[in-house]
């Protein structure tokens, strides 16, 4: 039998996990949350996987990979053998234009078609080379080349990347585009190449908005990096005195500091899940350019598809500014690790490596000379590609080919969704969520066009202010401890959420997952959460 946790238990239980990460945490949660006693039925709102998937692209993709076996069996054909598909002069986009005709009932024919046809019509791709490299990509025949990702595969990429982040606009010029086994992995290659490429050092001034995705905050004083951190804070409130998530501009003026050399940054943000404002936006890239030409930015925007009209910081400080987005949320896609890397071709960080000691020029001319006679040429987001595979490999890197189709899918899905049919219907399902879960907590919804609304940060200490005032506040500080709440949640009923503090927002706030439960469990979460804090009201008001 689990041991439950109960009011009484003192407070130092809890303690000992404070250090750990929500998501390490969240295990022992489950465990709590699964006592074969309960009664409540199982909710984990822990993890972000969403819990539906874009299906046409991937009917598409499948149904395109019987057009690969057909073009690989061309070549040789043998049982339980074909060859590699070959480009034969002007056939091939022939032939698949005959094969969407014999299959034109079959399920994502359809979308093949116009996926196709948006890469000639709209992208002005050559039929044969465009069909070809799809094919041969999705067979998986060969090592990913260009490495980086297919020629034709990056501008649908790009096409995408720059119609979801820049809003109405982009800024001029273009941008390289690196496909990476998700946005974690590009996280990691970032961090990595930033300090082989002395544009950061280990101990470094960064700056983080916050709260963030943990592992950010935990990747940074890993001893490798030994980064000291400045918290870009999101304390904004509303009229209410309730959290609005956004920056203050006295927060965003931190980064005028010149100690300060990265910052960092999830938008939206993630737990609290709000776009950034355009204002503050605006006021960053003044920053940047008037101030601070030097400022590395990391932007995250995993969740920019979320928000109406969301603009990233790859539009406003496009010099400064390296893109990582995954496709894992928006598509429901995680088990694929889809994810990119965005740099514009005009940036800050090839002139900044230009500028290093001559010491650390040589040092990284002889790192990168295998690849070429000029290393001191090459581009930085080219260096990233040769550091995930320590520059010796340099040769196998890249993300596998029929990944790199998927991703394709995915973006052409997109883009062909004139009337954004799927884009309405994943973020009607996570706003019905919101509005259930705040139906249960019995507290209106303050509308906000920047709210993702893919998660929800409660903060129970900001109600207790609200709603009771300054004396319960100290006496929940005095006689609980923060953890208390996700226990109490696991214990009495089976519901696991995340302790907010593991992700920098305050130590007494949750971060309930909007995406991968049914709607109707977030009015029971929104009530029970409810339930466990007037449980410490009764108690507050019996001690008078």
């Amino acid at each position: 039998m689990t041991t439950r946790v109960t009011e009484s238990d003192p407070l130092e239980r809890f303690r000992k996990y404070e250090s750990l990460s929500p998501f390490e945490l969240k295990d022992d949660l489950i465990k709590i949350a699964k006592d074969p006693e309960s009664v409540h039925v199982f909710l984990d709102a822990g993890r972000g996987n969403p819990n539906w998937i874009a299906t046409t692209p991937r009917e598409a993709y499948f149904l395109f990979g019987s057009f690969g076996i057909e073009e690989s069996k061309r070549t040789w054909d043998e049982p339980d053998l074909g060859g590699m598909p070959q480009r034969d002069g002007r056939g091939m986009g022939g032939r698949f234009d005959a094969f969407i005709k014999r299959n034109a009932g079959q399920p994502g024919a359809a979308l093949l078609k116009k996926m196709i046809d948006y890469g000639v019509e709209k992208l002005g791709f050559d039929k044969d080379a465009w069909v070809f490299e799809l094919t041969d990509a999705i067979i998986g025949d060969m090592y990913p080349v260009p490495m980086r990702m297919g020629r034709h595969m990056e501008q649908v990429a790009r096409a995408y990347l720059v119609r979801e982040m820049c809003g109405d606009s982009a800024p001029p010029g273009t941008y390289d585009i690196f496909a990476v086994e998700g946005g974690t992995a590009a996280m990691c290659y970032i961090f990595d190449s930033l300090m082989v490429n002395g544009l950061l050092k280990r101990g470094d001034r960064i700056a983080l908005a916050v709260p963030t995705f943990t592992p950010y905050l935990e990747i940074a004083h890993l001893d490798k990096y030994a980064f000291e951190t400045v918290e870009i804070d999101a304390s904004g409130v509303y009229d209410s005195g309730a959290h609005s998530w956004q920056y203050p501009d006295t927060e965003i003026d931190k980064l005028l500091d010149p100690t300060i050399k990265a910052f960092f940054v999830v938008n939206p943000s993630n737990p609290p899940s709000y776009a950034i404002h355009r204002s503050t936006l605006q006021r960053i890239a003044k920053i940047v350019d008037e101030k601070r030409n030097d400022l590395i930015i990391i932007t995250d925007d995993v969740y920019g598809t979320f928000v109406d009209g969301f603009e990233s910081l790859m539009k406003y400080a496009p010099r400064n500014t390296i893109t990582v987005y995954s496709y894992s949320k928006y598509f429901g896609c995680t088990g694929w690790r889809l994810g990119v890397i965005a740099i514009h071709q005009d940036n800050v960080f090839e002139g900044m490596i230009a500028a290093l000691p001559e010491a650390e020029r040589a040092r990284l001319r002889k790192r990168y000379s295998p690849l070429t006679l000029t290393p001191d040429t090459i581009k930085f987001i080219d260096r990233l590609v040769a550091d995930s595979r320590q520059v010796a490999l340099n040769h196998t890197a890249g993300l596998s080919m029929p990944q790199q189709v998927m991703m394709t899918f995915f973006s052409l899905f997109a883009l062909t969704d004139t009337k954004n049919a799927y884009r309405d219907l994943t973020r009607r399902i996570c706003q019905n969520r919101l509005e259930l879960l705040w139906k249960g907590l019995g507290i209106p919804l303050v509308a906000d066009s920047n709210r993702a609304g893919y998660y929800s940060t409660l903060d129970l200490m900001k109600w207790a202010e609200i709603t009771y005032g300054a004396d319960f506040m100290k006496f929940l500080v005095k006689n609980y401890h923060p953890l208390q709440i996700v226990f109490a949640l696991a214990t009495f009923h089976s519901i696991v959420l995340l302790n907010g503090s593991g992700f920098g927002a305050p130590d007494w706030s949750v971060r309930v997952s909007l995406a991968n439960l049914p709607d109707s469990a977030y009015e029971e979460i929104g009530g029970d959460l409810v339930n466990v804090a007037e449980s410490a009201v009764t108690r507050w008001k019996s001690q008078g």
